[in-house]
């Protein structure tokens, strides 16, 4: 994923766009996310779990530009 499209990203985002962005395999992600050590923190509603956009970036160390 290119800078450009990680700072495209809508607010939350799916758990395979975050994969995407980090590089690693969907299934790996929720691996993750069930053992507990996804590096992005997660929101889970009902089923449904989903990535803060602004916590994706803190990880990957992506600044977005001033408004």
């Amino acid at each position: 994923m290119t800078l450009d499209e990680l700072l495209a990203l809508p607010p939350t985002v799916n758990v395979t766009t975050a994969a995407r962005a980090l590089g690693i395999g969907v299934h790996k992600a929720y691996n993750l996310i069930k053992e507990g050590s996804f590096p992005v923190q997660t929101l889970t509603m009902g089923s449904t779990v989903r990535v803060p956009t602004a916590a994706l970036w803190r990880v990957l160390e992506v600044t977005p530009p001033a408004q």
